[in-house]
């Protein structure tokens, strides 16, 4: 093949990959086979408005700062934060933990996600994230992470973590790298969603709090689209809240269309459905 015709081929096949990435919600940040991950442009989506019904409540480390909840198997994880009183442990749900380990300062623990036999903790602004055995919690190595750690969730059909920032972003990451594959934009009606915070991955969708509020949307990852609205007010009673006790904290129950759910500094932990508001 001539060059002429290999710069032509390379021409329309550069035309073609440009359409696509217009086309579709997700944008890809690197993708050396020239193939995009997939996605649609962030269309109308029917949203839907659910609640929290409540089946069980389980008793909380009130001094916990929640920051990342998730299940695995019978055990649940939390990754917990605050300089100095950073954490993560694993225990059966409402007990007390089995295994635990600390973060010396200054680190500020975030969201957390089970990968098998290893576990990833995200750190707030300390530019790092952790690796961990998930059966000791003990540190494997260290990473360079440039960004905020927020949420973190694995989505497995994918392959492929998913991280937040705060913003209405979620980025999309290797899961034994964290380098960046992806983005999208989280909106609803066309207008960004900000403040995303502990992410949970549950089949297709992913699961976020929204800061400060009781709120908790579904998001459809391949366009960021909200597709549904989950009211989660209510659930602890005025007594109980504390500066700083947000709700933070949401772990799919393994077989089951259940979630577990909390808040920092919640005395309280819930097993509920969503159903219709």
């Amino acid at each position: 093949m001539s060059k002429r015709v290999r710069r032509a081929a390379g021409a329309v096949l550069a035309a073609a990959l440009l359409l696509a990435s217009c086309a579709t919600g997700e944008r890809v940040l690197d993708d050396p086979a020239g193939r995009a991950m997939g996605g649609r442009q962030a269309a109308a989506h029917r949203v839907e408005h659910l609640r929290v019904k409540v089946l069980e409540t389980l008793p909380h480390d009130p001094q916990a700062f929640t920051q990342g909840l998730e299940m695995a198997d019978d055990t649940l994880y939390e990754g917990t934060g605050i300089s100095g009183r950073s954490s993560v442990r694993a225990g059966p749900p409402g007990k007390k933990p089995t295994v635990r380990a600390t973060l010396p300062a200054p680190l500020f623990g975030e969201g957390i996600t089970v990968l098998g036999r290893t576990l990833w903790q995200l750190t707030w602004r300390n530019r790092i994230a952790i690796e961990r055995d998930v059966t000791t919690l003990a540190e494997l190595r260290r990473v360079p992470y440039p960004d905020d750690g927020w949420g973190m969730c694995f989505q497995q059909s994918a392959h492929r973590l998913v991280t937040s920032d705060g913003s209405a972003r979620l980025t999309f990451r290797d899961p034994g790298t964290l380098a960046k594959k992806g983005e999208v934009t989280v909106t609803e009606g066309g207008r960004p969603v900000t403040e995303l915070n502990e992410l949970e991955c549950a089949g297709a969708a992913v699961y976020a709090n929204v800061l400060p509020t009781d709120r908790i949307v579904r998001i459809d990852p391949a366009t960021g689209a909200v597709t549904a609205n989950i009211d989660a007010s209510g659930l602890l009673r005025g007594d109980e809240a504390v500066p700083g006790s947000t709700l933070n904290g949401i772990a799919a129950v393994p077989g089951t269309n259940q979630f577990l759910v909390t808040g920092k500094f919640w005395p309280r932990m819930f097993r509920v459905v969503f159903v219709p508001a």
